[in-house]
């Protein structure tokens, strides 16, 4: 009924860039903050950055300055911008939504998408 679906990922060289994208559809009234999370094989998932409804941003210390989040909430997109990309950014990543749903009685709602993998190699 809900589903959020990321697009994006690929294969890039160290210091390339890629740009994220994640569509929230569904019966969403609103949608509070968005984000990205990564997983590495063998590590815990991470919040690499996130971004509330009215454009405040936090981001992970490992990738502040070199990433950014934005959204539009007219489409309940959410975007990553990822420049200067290094090997330890391969990982999994996941959308995440915080939304109230059309006819819900149970407030917000954790939603993921299903991950698109990025590799950063040479």
């Amino acid at each position: 009924q809900v589903q959020l679906v990321e697009s994006g990922g690929g294969l890039v060289q160290p210091g390339g860039s890629l740009r994220l994208s994640c569509a929230a559809s569904g019966n969403i009234f609103s949608i509070n903050y968005m984000g990205w999370y990564r997983q590495a094989p063998g590590k815990e998932r991470e919040l690499v950055a996130r971004i509330a409804g009215g454009g405040s941003t936090n981001y992970a210390d490992s990738v502040r300055g070199r990433f950014t989040i934005s959204r539009d909430n007219a489409k309940n997109m959410v975007f990553l911008q990822m420049n200067s990309l290094k090997p330890e950014d391969t990982a999994e990543y996941y959308c995440n939504a915080d939304a109230y749903l059309k006819g819900s009685t149970v407030g917000y709602v954790d939603l993921w998408g299903q991950g698109t993998r990025v590799t950063v190699s040479s």
